[in-house]
């Protein structure tokens, strides 16, 4: 199976430097990929680089097989749907004119988070963070994406919007979309992922199946996830 997004020796950052080194990793059709890592071990600078905001350093990112340097929103076009870290509302307008912006229609949004309905017509400053993210999921999974980058999306929720949105995600791979997920808390992202990798300054430290790095989490957070990582330069 050709997995629908890939790195291939990646290196990625900022300027010249490398917040991210020689990383491979897949996300195939219907599957959810974890990347996990302490604050500093590029996450989302492989998101945004793997998402067309960033230009690779070294290395290569493949669309469907086949090598691609498209830009972030040709990368939309053609189905990859991108929920950054910073929640990607628009403050000023209200939740049916942030859905507009989207590609899909209002009518999947409301499928997917009935609980926006009453809020259509509130400003998504008003909303609450939880409300906000639910904007954010169902406006990208609405235009029906392949491929879905997400970054952070139970930062700052209470556990039960988590489950909301995971819940969300799942149903989303369900339907044959590939998922590439970056979450600090590891349980959420291993409670709905297949396969995950875990950074560590910059680099690929650990990866395996859900299962294999459940039975030894608590080694896996004390030696990968604690603290912020170590070098300076790996930046997120």
């Amino acid at each position: 199976m050709t997995p629908l997004l890939e790195a291939r020796g990646l290196s990625a950052g900022y300027g010249s430097l490398a917040a991210v080194r020689e990383l491979d990793l897949h996300v195939d059709a219907g599957e959810i990929v974890a990347l996990l890592g302490p604050n500093g071990a590029g996450k989302t600078t492989t998101l945004k680089t793997l998402a067309g905001a960033l230009p690779p350093l070294g290395g290569e990112v493949r669309w469907k097989g086949e090598p691609t340097r498209a830009s972030m929103q040709r990368r939309a076009r053609r189905g990859l749907a991108y929920v950054p870290e910073e929640r990607s509302v628009f403050m000023g307008l209200t939740a049916a004119e942030n859905l507009r912006v989207g590609d899909g229609p209002q009518s999947k949004a409301i499928e997917l988070f009935p609980e926006l309905e009453i809020h259509l017509k509130r400003k998504a400053g008003l909303l609450s963070g939880g409300q906000q993210q639910m904007l954010s999921l169902a406006r990208a999974l609405a235009s029906a994406p392949e491929v879905l980058l997400a970054d952070e999306l139970s930062l700052g929720l209470a556990p039960l919007l988590v489950q909301r949105l995971m819940r969300a995600v799942e149903a989303a791979a369900a339907s044959g979309v590939g998922v590439l997920l970056v979450e600090q808390h590891a349980r959420a992202a291993l409670s709905v992922a297949q396969r995950v990798y875990v950074l560590q300054r910059g680099r690929v430290a650990l990866e395996g199946t859900s299962a294999e790095i459940l039975d030894r989490l608590d080694e896996v957070e004390q030696t990968y996830l604690a603290g912020p990582a170590l070098d300076a330069s790996a930046t997120e």
